[in-house]
């Protein structure tokens, strides 16, 4: 504890102003993750699929992977300073995902079928490990999760052997147990051999099958491991991936959306007809070729959002009424005017019901987060918050499952467990350009280096935090918090890797206490008691110059 110093008594006016903070609904969103993620065994609460056998585009893989997607760019955007937060988040999102439940489907999967592979005579002998050939819609979600975490957290945990340890042992069949052992680089190894196998146009998901989407994720983490570890496999990866597809025609159909997939042994591009895939290969493949993808927007998005009300809510339409309005305007239909979505309506008629419907407007809010205008994305939220029922439970905001595709007004209100639990929560997680930005500036040892961080804290404790960030500029912490549900919680977060010097600790702008660093890389412990109301504790370094 030191006496000399300057330090105010109290914050200057305005101090926490430019401070970002996060909402009321945002950090309901990262308390459902955190609620969803420490779940015990065997438990999935609210994320249940439309079909079983984890097969669909709902399956838990997915929801796990785009709340750790979330997660980091809450971290890398939002609140940067809160590492153990994320840390413990990102960790138990992992831990998840390496369940069996969660990657068994490979199993039945891996002896492929025709629904794929239509020239198909017999199945194929199968295989247990989830990620030694093709099933990239696993594999390379799994990898940008580790990679993510080595990224943001400065932590090669997943780089340890045996780190991700695969345990196939059912209970009343087989011949014994099995296990498969990877870490963050033997499964990135693993997934660029199969690129090399299948002539770098990707990985197959299903069996036969390569799709455009599931190949962003593990590009992705190819430039946070190239950039962590001092390499630069992604250069090559993209100049041969972007060449395999030229020589396949691309990635585009003549409509302007993606082909929805590549089938190897016919080489043929299926085509799409609907926005789904599409917004989400753009929502990702926006980090590394961001230039075509937002050229690209105003078109694809044509005909699937409609502004709706004077308030600026925007529905997301069904792929009939996409397609239909799309069809009217190529034939010189006034896409501005109420008359087109009206006859698009009347052409699509009535929505039929599907057991595979597509996580659409998670998809959608995804991409209009990271590519569209804020406004757009202000109206899906609105709209999400108006039509799809959303919940609070134990702190956490999610959007129930419901089946039902639109009402009589052609207003969209189906939920799915992918697009409830995780994708509306990335999209008001997530900021404009966010996976291109990641992608551009990765966290480096020069940022870990001179940049101090929250340690010690993390949702576990029943508090909130809404601010989480060091501003060098005055040389300050700031972190706002509260507890979830009113209660009273003591904590104690450590403020680490300060520069030496003096420092005050302020509680709701009032000098608590003051205390010295005497040497770089110090810490600062403070115990706090946290209520039902924010509390904003900062961490001042006395810099004379400034008061």
């Amino acid at each position: 504890m030191s006496t000399a110093n300057n330090l105010p008594q109290t914050l200057p006016p305005g101090f926490l102003e430019n401070a970002q903070k996060l909402t009321s609904l945002q950090s309901g969103h990262l308390r459902h993750f955190h609620n969803l993620a420490t779940a015990p065994p065997g438990e999935w609460l609210h994320m249940g699929t439309q079909v079983a056998g984890q097969e669909w585009l709902d399956s838990l893989r997915y929801q796990l992977a785009a709340m750790a997607y979330a997660v980091g760019a809450a971290h890398y955007h939002r609140l940067p300073a809160l590492r153990s937060v994320f840390k413990s988040l990102l960790d138990s999102l992992i831990a998840r995902m390496m369940d069996k439940e969660v990657w068994g489907y490979w199993y039945l999967t891996s002896q492929s079928g025709r629904t794929t592979d239509p020239d198909i005579e017999e199945l194929r002998k199968p295989w247990p490990n989830p990620v030694v050939k093709e099933n990239i819609m696993y594999s390379g979600h799994l990898l940008l999760m580790v990679s993510l975490h080595a990224m943001l957290i400065d932590d090669d945990k997943y780089d340890a052997p045996d780190a991700l340890v695969f345990d196939w042992n059912p209970m009343f069949w087989g011949m014994g147990r099995e296990t498969f052992s990877y870490n963050r680089t033997t499964l990135q190894e693993a997934i660029h051999k199969e690129m090399e196998r299948e002539n770098w146009i990707g990985v197959c998901c299903e069996p036969n099958c390569i799709f455009v989407v599931c190949n962003q994720f593990p590009i992705i983490a190819m430039r946070y491991n190239d950039v962590r570890n001092g390499t630069n496999i992604v250069e090559g990866v993209l100049e041969k991936y972007t060449a395999a597809w030229k020589s396949k025609e691309g990635f585009l159909q003549d409509d302007g959306l993606f082909v929805q997939f590549y089938t190897v042994k016919r080489d043929q591009r299926i085509p799409e007809r609907g926005i789904g895939l599409t917004a989400w290969a753009c929502t990702f493949m926006n980090s590394w070729n961001s230039e075509e993808v937002h050229a690209l927007y105003p078109a694809q998005s044509l005909g699937f959002l409609s502004s709706v009300d004077k308030d600026g809510r925007v529905n997301v339409n069904s792929t009939a009424v996409g397609s239909a309005f799309r069809t009217l305007v190529k034939e010189g239909a006034d896409p501005d005017a109420p008359a087109t979505l009206h006859s698009a309506r009347e052409i699509a008629g009535p929505p039929a019901k599907s057991t595979f419907s597509y996580p659409d407007f998670g998809y959608v809010v995804q991409w209009v987060s990271e590519v569209g205008s804020a406004a757009t994305l202000d109206g899906l939220l609105r709209h999400a918050d108006v039509f799809l029922s959303p919940t609070w439970e134990r702190g956490g905001l999610f959007y129930p499952r419901y089946d039902e595709p639109e009402d009589a007004a052609g207003n969209w209100t189906r939920m799915d467990s992918y697009t409830g639990n995780a994708a509306i929560g990335y999209a008001r997680l997530n900021v404009a350009d966010g996976q291109r930005k990641m992608w551009e500036a990765p966290w480096t040892q020069e940022h870990f280096a001179c940049t101090p961080y929250v340690d010690g804290v993390d949702l576990s404790s029943g508090v909130d935090f809404l601010r989480g960030a060091w501003d060098a500029d005055v040389g300050a912490m700031i972190v706002t918090l509260r507890t979830w549900d009113g209660s009273s919680k003591t904590i104690s977060p450590v403020f680490r890797n300060l520069a030496e010097g003096t420092y005050g600790l302020y509680i709701n702008g009032e000098l608590f206490n003051v205390h010295s660093v005497t040497k770089a890389g110090g810490d600062i412990t403070a115990t706090v008691v946290v209520g039902r109301e924010e509390l904003d504790l900062v961490l001042l370094q006395d810099r004379r110059e400034k008061f």
